[in-house]
């Protein structure tokens, strides 16, 4: 038997592993609250090394929560809009499925 996961589980578990670290939460929460954002902006509003940063903001990237231009001699990320409202109509109905609505079933 061949199953295949929907393409819609395979975005969401995507956007939920890269999301899945405090840290890239922090740089998703600070990035939101901006128009755009340089990385110096976001290293010096997280308690971590710059190299690290920089993996997270490489994680948040390759996802597609995030999006970044070379502007010499940084580089600059925002949200990805288009991206952003994807993941937040998956979570929203992911998370709205439950067939159990108010009862509880194990309490």
């Amino acid at each position: 038997m061949n199953k295949e996961y929907t393409a819609e589980q395979e975005q969401i578990a995507r956007f939920a592993k890269a999301m899945g670290h405090p840290a890239r939460m922090a740089i998703l929460e600070f990035l939101a609250k901006q128009e755009c954002c340089f990385f110096g902006d976001i290293h010096e509003e997280l308690p971590i090394a710059k190299a690290t940063v920089s993996q997270h903001l490489k994680e948040l990237k390759d996802a597609g929560l995030i999006q970044g231009e070379i502007e010499t001699p940084k580089v600059k990320y925002c949200i990805n809009r288009e991206n952003w409202e994807t993941a937040s109509k998956l979570f929203a109905k992911f998370f709205g499925q439950c067939a159990w609505g108010k009862k509880t079933c194990c309490g």
